[in-house]
């Protein structure tokens, strides 16, 4: 039996930012799906974050998994170190970006990850993060919905890694399943600041197709503050 999949995405500017610094990739021809987050706040987070979507997706796949996985987190490398020259030619202190990929290919799913954007897993009628953000603080980040009213730590919430942040890039990658009716959704935080991971699974229950969980997803954010720019794609493994 081969496996299939269909996906849909969307990212909106939000109620409260003047300008959206998210951007998507849906490349369903080559099983690769993107979520950036340029990095509010600093100069030109649109920029970082279309410089890495635009580059993804002009990257032909060709080999491996491996070699298509070594290809992109090899051009992330570069986008780090070209918006770090960048940055110091405006004489800015940071152009950078949060970023979520999703791979396809025929025996697992590969997710690779710098800085809080995220992706969920939908299996087995349970819904799990299998991202960790990069962030100061741990599991009760305070600037997520839901989050431990405790005080918080000091610099919780605060990325610890983001493209062109840093001379060096590191970037995590996990392994997932494929089974048929397995679901990821890759989100930018402008999704967790407004729903809790429960309301997040529930959605996944209700809506078994992507078109019809990334509506209802943007229904309920944009019911709320909408106080980020909110993204997400959403990709269902078929039989």
């Amino acid at each position: 039996m081969t496996t299939r999949y269909v996906s849909a995405g969307q990212t909106v500017t939000g109620k409260v930012r003047k300008h959206n610094e998210d951007a998507i990739l849906i490349r369903d021809e080559v099983g690769l799906w993107v979520v950036a987050d340029g990095l509010g706040g600093h100069s030109a987070g649109d920029y970082a974050s279309t410089m890495i979507v635009e580059r993804l997706a002009a990257l032909p796949r060709a080999g491996s998994v491996f070699d298509f996985i070594e290809t992109i987190e090899d051009t992330l490398v570069q986008i780090n170190a070209d918006l770090l020259q960048t940055a110091a030619t405006r004489g800015v202190d940071l152009i950078g970006s949060t970023v979520v990929v999703l791979v396809h290919d025929k025996e697992f799913m590969l997710c690779g990850w710098v800085g809080d954007s995220r992706a969920y897993c939908f299996e087995d009628n349970r819904l799990r993060q299998i991202t960790r953000d990069h962030v100061h603080g741990g599991e009760d980040d305070v600037t997520h919905f839901g989050a431990n009213p405790a005080p918080p730590q000091a610099g919780s919430g605060v990325l610890t890694r983001a493209v062109g942040a840093e001379e060096q890039l590191f970037v995590d990658w996990v392994i997932a399943g494929n089974r048929p009716g397995t679901e990821f959704v890759l989100c930018s935080d402008g999704i967790n600041k407004e729903m809790s991971d429960a309301e997040l699974d529930d959605e996944c229950r209700r809506n078994q197709q992507p078109q019809d969980l990334i509506v209802s997803l943007f229904e309920l954010a944009m019911s709320r503050a909408g106080r980020d720019n909110i993204s997400a794609v959403a990709v269902r493994i078929q039989a």
